[in-house]
Formats: C-alpha cells, structure tokens, sequence
C-alpha cells in the first residue's frame, strides 16, 4: 500500500471517527436537553406551587385578620351592652336585648372587674377550669394574661363609677394562628428545601437583603460580593417570583437551574473531550510503536544491506589493484565507484545508531558530492555553489551520512527537472547556525504536500519506496540535531529545500 493510499485510509478513518463521536453527542445532548426540560417544567411546577400556597398565606391571613377584627368587634360591643345594662334610665326593651347581646358571647373569654379591680363576672373561660371561675386567685392570674394580650376596654357606668373589661383571643382565633404560623412555616421550608434541588433565595421587597436561601454554598453566602453576583445571575435566568408574607410584607424568590443540569449541560462536550483525548493518546502510542518498529526494520534492512555489499565490493577492490598492476586504463573512474560503494556501505552500517561527529568543513562536503554526482549525471543539469567570502563553513559532521542527504536531495532535483535544469547550493552562515539551500528548476511541490514528503512511503514515482526523504529527515534532525524542510516551492518553477546545522564556535 502506498502512501496516497495509506493517507486515504487515515482521512477515511479520521471522517469515520469524527461522525461516531458527532452522532454520540448530537444523541447524548437530546437526552441532556430533554432532562432539561423535564426540569424545567419541575421548577415551573414548583415556581407554580410556591405562588399558589403564597396566595393561600396572604388569604389565610386575611381570613385571621378579618375574625380577629370580627372579636374586637364583639368585645366591644359586649363592654357597650355592660355598661348599658349598668345604666339605671336606660329603657327596658333596650335592657332585653342588651342581656341578649352578652349571652350570645360564646367564643370570647372575658373578665369584667369593678375599679377596684375586684372581678365581677367571667365568661368563656376554659371548660378544664370552670371549678376556678369563682376562685380570686385563678382570675387574677387570668387577667393579667389577658392585660399583656389586650388593653382593658374601659366601661363608664356611672360619673363616679368605672368598670374594666379584660379579655383574650378565642379559641378558635389561637388555633387558627397556630395553624396559620404553622402554614408560614411550612411555605419558608418549601422555598428552602424544595423538590427540585434547585438553588433558591428568599430576599425582601427591595430585591437585595437575603431573608432565606436554600441548596446553595453555606460558605460562599458569606461573601456579599458573591451574593450580590448570585442573585444578578438568578434575575437573568429566571424572573423572581413576588409573594406577600403575613406581617413581613412583599418578598421576591429568585432561583435557578438545578447543579445537576448544569453538569448535564456540559456532560456531552467533556465526554466528547474524554473520547478525544483517549483517541490520541492510543493514536500517539500506536504511532510510537509503528515507528520503533519501522526504525528495527531499517536498522535489520541497512545492517543487512552492508552485509549484502560487503563480499562483492571487497571482490571488485581486489580486481581494481588487479587491473592497476596490468596498467589497464580507466581504473581510475573504477576505484571512485568503489570507493562509493564503500561510503554506501558505511552509510548503511551506520544506521540505528548513534554516529560519530566530528569538525568538517561543510563547503568540502557539498563541493565533493556534487562533484561526483556532476560527473554521473545528464550534461544538461548545471551544478552551481555559491558561497559569500571569508564565511567559516565549519560545522560537526559525519561525512558519509551527511554526503547521503545530499546526494539524495540532488536524485531528486535531476528527476523533478526530467534531467534539464540547474541545481544552485546556497550556504550562508548566522551566529551559530549554517545555512544550505538547494534550489532546483524542477516542477515543484504543492504546498499541502510541504510535510508530507518526509513521510516514510511517499513518493511520486512509479518505482521506489519512498523512503529517501524519510532517511534525510532522520540523518539530519536525530543524528546532526539540525532541520530539515521545504522553505519554498512554486509549479513548473522549482523547490528550495533548506538545511539548517550548528556551525562551529570559534575559540
């Protein structure tokens, strides 16, 4: 499988993997919606609830006021009936129906006293203590209950003559206070603790001053600035719902999206995050162990190349000084090859690890490699080397290796220009580093392709295995610690491929 092929499969792959974790999310983020929503109706249930037993409180009150007033009212209209029946020109049908007035008092408690203080008479006081109603003691005490409770009303009989009378809520009226405090209480544990969990704040009329809070951070409440930011994040998510309270007037409870639909909310994207990160870390390790693997399978294969080579090339330098000891012509271009062949076995023999380094001058290096491959090559590919005067070129070497990525990157060059062109070597020095730049007239490379030359199998060629810019990325950024890349191409126009060293400190 070739590259073009190898990268379909991984596109493919990537689009395959990008659709599962699309539709993981787009199905998991309609159950959290729909989560959502049922809570949401929850929360307006319970928003709906909390107002329905609000008006109940603010009617129960009322109804309590109203038979409170409805007392009174009855109170005093029993002191006007006493102190009328105590009025000797008042007439008698009036008297009749005074007498009935106060005998219709059933619910009531009283206690008329003389202005000595002396009581005269008491009524509806409680049944377990009627066996009392006559004891002085038992209404003393009885009075000065009902003094704390109420003022006496006081009653003119006569010019000189006063009496005062001391009473109490009902029964009735004092069970149903108990049941509408009960109901109040009832109603702040609702807005408290209500089913929903959702956070909740009770404040009063002006909005600001927090009277009750439930499902909310105890210890952040303490901070004003963060109550403040609370309630304003409150008011944007949910308009507060006003209520009126027994004896405290208007109050406003806000509230806001349970933490649990908060977390579901966000639940899709950090799944999806999880998923991710899982899926590269197991891409990261598998591309790890591909390219350990790969590098055993060069190392086996270069270490076996050597071996390959090494048995006819010791062959064919025994023939060389064979033919120079007969004075047969052209050893010379003879012994060159197989001094090549020898470099290439030592470029063989020394990859997978780690090579020697040593000062070279790097000019000499470019200046013999394209020497050879000048002689070896179409007469119609011009070699030019260009490099500004006085520039130490000195730079940490293995000369084998490094006459390898030359050689391979002018291969290239003469097949990219079909044998027809000029290759130009440009070598300029900075502080610390060398530059080379190898420019060729050919077709160039596309841009999105920039990377992907140095990939292991990419190649455009019909034969070969793609493997030379692989082997020039790996000579000159894992064993020279310099880089690699393509600075520049254009189409039809040419590639500069740029080779950055460290050069030489001078001492």
């Amino acid at each position: 499988m070739n590259y073009t092929q190898k990268s379909r499969w991984k596109f493919a792959l990537i689009i395959g993997a990008f659709l599962i974790a699309g539709a993981s999310l787009f199905y998991t983020n309609g159950l959290v919606q729909k989560v959502e929503k049922e809570e949401r109706n929850k929360v307006q249930l319970w928003a709906e609830a909390i107002q329905k037993k609000a008006r109940l409180v603010k009617y129960a009150n009322y109804l309590f006021n109203q038979i409170g007033s409805d007392e009174r009212q009855k109170v005093q209209l029993w002191a006007d009936a006493t102190r009328k029946v105590g009025d000797v020109n008042a007439p008698i049908g009036d008297l009749s129906f005074l007498l009935d007035v106060i005998k219709n008092n059933q619910t009531v408690p009283v206690i008329l006293v003389d202005d000595r203080g002396k009581p005269q008479q008491s009524r509806n006081l409680a049944d377990t203590v009627k066996a009392k109603q006559n004891d002085t003691g038992y209404l003393n005490s009885q009075m000065r209950l009902m003094g704390k409770q109420h003022t006496p009303i006081e009653i003119v009989i006569a010019k000189d003559r006063k009496n005062y009378l001391y009473y109490s809520d009902s029964k009735l009226f004092t069970e149903l206070k108990v049941v509408l405090n009960d109901l109040v209480e009832s109603f702040m544990k609702d807005v408290q603790t209500n089913a929903s969990s959702v956070p909740v704040i009770l404040t009063d009329s002006t909005q600001t001053k927090i009277v009750e809070y439930g499902n909310v951070d105890t210890l952040k409440m303490k901070d004003s600035v963060y109550r403040k930011e609370l309630i304003a994040d409150m008011r944007y998510s949910n308009p507060p719902i006003e209520i009126e309270l027994p004896d405290e007037g208007k109050r406003f409870i806000f509230y806001e999206e349970s933490s649990l639909s908060k977390e579901l909310r966000y639940y899709p994207y950090l799944e999806l995050g999880i998923i991710s990160l899982f899926i590269m870390l197991a891409y990261y390790l598998f591309n790890s162990s591909r390219k350990a693997e790969q590098n055993r399978v060069w190392v086996g294969l270069a270490k076996e190349t050597a071996h390959q080579l090494g048995t006819p090339l010791t062959s064919l330098m025994a023939w060389v000084e064979y033919l120079k000891s007969k004075n047969i012509e052209l050893t010379d271009e003879m012994e060159k090859d197989v001094k090549r062949l020898e470099t290439i076995t030592s470029r063989f023999s020394k990859i997978g690890s780690a090579p020697q380094l040593e000062p070279f001058d790097l000019v000499d290096e470019l200046e013999e490699t394209k020497d050879y491959i000048k002689t070896r090559s179409s007469q119609k590919v011009k070699f030019m080397l260009n490099v500004p005067p006085d520039t130490d070129t000195v730079a940490m070497l293995n000369p084998p290796l490094f006459s390898w990525v030359i050689e391979n990157l002018f291969r290239n060059a003469i097949d990219a220009m079909g044998g027809v062109g000029s290759i130009t070597l440009d070598v300029s020095r900075q502080a610390d580093t060398i530059t080379v730049d190898i420019t060729d007239t050919g077709k160039g490379i596309p841009k999105g392709k920039y990377k992907t030359v140095f990939e292991p199998g990419y190649t455009t060629k019909d034969r070969g295995w793609g493997l030379g810019l692989s082997l020039c990325k790996r000579i000159v950024e894992d064993y020279h610690g310099g880089k690699i890349f393509v600075k520049s191409s254009e189409a039809n126009k040419g590639t500069t491929f740029r080779i950055v060293l460290k050069a030489m400190t001078k001492v």
